[in-house]
C-alpha cells in the first residue's frame, strides 16, 4: 500500500484524448492526487507542453519513454486504443505497477495479452467506469434471466462522430450481461447487422444497432420486446466527467492489489 500521508502518483496514457483530459482536470483539482506523467502518441504536437496547470506539473511525454517514467507511477490510467495499451501493459507488467485500462476493441489475441499481464499486475479492465452503467449490467443479468428467451433483445448505442470502433464496448457488455442471465455465451447469440432479405428473427437472438453523429458522449438503451408489453433498461451519459471519476476511484481503489483482473464490479462492491 501507498503511504496514507502523501500524494497518489498518477501517470496518464492517452493523455491528449478526451477521456485523457477528462482525467488530468481531476487528478489537478484532487487533494489527494497528483500527476507525474502523461503520454501521448509519438507525433503528438503537445509533446513538451505542461500536462496540467499545477506546480511542478508533468509535460507531455511520448509513448516511447514508458519504461522509464512508469515506475515513478503507483498506477498508471489508460485510455488509448489496442496496440498502444497493449504495449503499456507490457512495460506495466515487468514494472509491477497496477493498470487501470478503459480502452475497447480488442480481439482476441489482445484480450489474451489482457489476461497474460493481470497475472503479473492488478488490472482493472472496464470498457464504461461509470456508477451508473455498472448497476444497469447487473440489473440487465437479472432481468434476461427472469424474462427468458420469449423476450427479444435489441442493445442500442450511440456515440459522437469521432469514436472508432462499433459497436462500443459498453455495448458489447450490456450485451453480455444479457447473454450470462439467459446461460448462453454473446457469440452464439449476437447479430450485428442486418441488410436486405434478413428472414425472421431467430429465437434468443440479441441484436445490436449502433448509431453515429455529433458530440454524443454516450447513450445505451436495452430493450426487451414481448408479446403485448416492452421493457427498456437505459444510460444517457451527458459529460465525461463520470467517466473520468469512476477511473480515479479505480485507481484508489487497485493500488495494493494482488495481481489479478478486476472490473468496475469489484471497485464498487458490486460483485
Amino acid at each position: 500500500m501507498t503511504n496514507p500521508g502523501r500524494k497518489l502518483r498518477i501517470g496518464m496514457h492517452g493523455a491528449s484524448g478526451r477521456m485523457g483530459q477528462a482525467v488530468l482536470a481531476l487528478v489537478a483539482a484532487a487533494e489527494d492526487l497528483t500527476a507525474t506523467a502523461a503520454w501521448v502518441a509519438p507525433d503528438d504536437p503537445l509533446i513538451g507542453q505542461p500536462a496540467i496547470t499545477a506546480a511542478a506539473a508533468p509535460v507531455y511525454l511520448p509513448a516511447s519513454t514508458l519504461g522509464e517514467a512508469i515506475r515513478g507511477c503507483d498506477v498508471v490510467i489508460d485510455f488509448s486504443r489496442p496496440d498502444p495499451a497493449l504495449r503499456l501493459l507490457e512495460v506495466a507488467s515487468r514494472a509491477g505497477v497496477p493498470v487501470v485500462t478503459g480502452t475497447t476493441g480488442f480481439d482476441a489475441a489482445g484480450l489474451a495479452a489482457l489476461a497474460a499481464a493481470a497475472r503479473a499486475v492488478a488490472v482493472m479492465h472496464a470498457p464504461n467506469m461509470s456508477v451508473g452503467i455498472n448497476l444497469v449490467i447487473g440489473l440487465l443479468e437479472r432481468a434476461a434471466r427472469a424474462l427468458g428467451p420469449e423476450f427479444d433483445v435489441e442493445v442500442l448505442e450511440m456515440h459522437h462522430r469521432h469514436k472508432v470502433d462499433a459497436p462500443s464496448g459498453t455495448a458489447l457488455a450490456l450485451g453480455e450481461a444479457v447473454a450470462r442471465g439467459r446461460g448462453r455465451p454473446l457469440a452464439a447469440l449476437a447479430r450485428y447487422e442486418r441488410v436486405g432479405q434478413t428472414g425472421a428473427r431467430p429465437a434468443g437472438e440479441i441484436g445490436f444497432a449502433t448509431l453515429r453523429g455529433g458530440d454524443v458522449v454516450g447513450d445505451h438503451s436495452v430493450i426487451f420486446a414481448g408479446d403485448g408489453e416492452r421493457i427498456e433498461i437505459g444510460h444517457r451519459a451527458s459529460q465525461r466527467g463520470i467517466f473520468a471519476s469512476g477511473a480515479l476511484r479505480a485507481a484508489r481503489w487497485i493500488v495494493g492489489r494482488p495481481a489479478g483482473r478486476y472490473g468496475m464490479a469489484d471497485v464498487l462492491g458490486l460483485g
